[in-house]
């Protein structure tokens, strides 16, 4: 499984959904992409978007914190 958590250290919903991640017991990379330009570029080409969190959950894309759609990803 993979798993990849685009976000800002400001954002309360990135902030939600890593504590979401770690609560389950899954394993995921953290990326800052306030600090890390290539990660941010890798996040909008991804995502189309702009705003975060972006989760990657196995290649399957969900933009902002949605428990259900996380759970739905993590089980495919």
């Amino acid at each position: 499984m993979s798993v990849v958590v685009y976000s800002t250290p400001s954002c309360p919903y990135c902030t939600m959904a890593k504590d979401f991640l770690k609560k389950k017991q899954v394993p995921f990379e953290d990326y800052d992409v306030s600090r890390d330009e290539r990660r941010a570029e890798e996040m909008i080409r991804k995502s189309g978007q702009m705003g975060v969190p972006v989760l990657d959950v196995n290649g399957r894309i969900l933009v902002g914190f949605r428990p259900a759609d996380i759970e739905n990803a993590l089980k495919n």
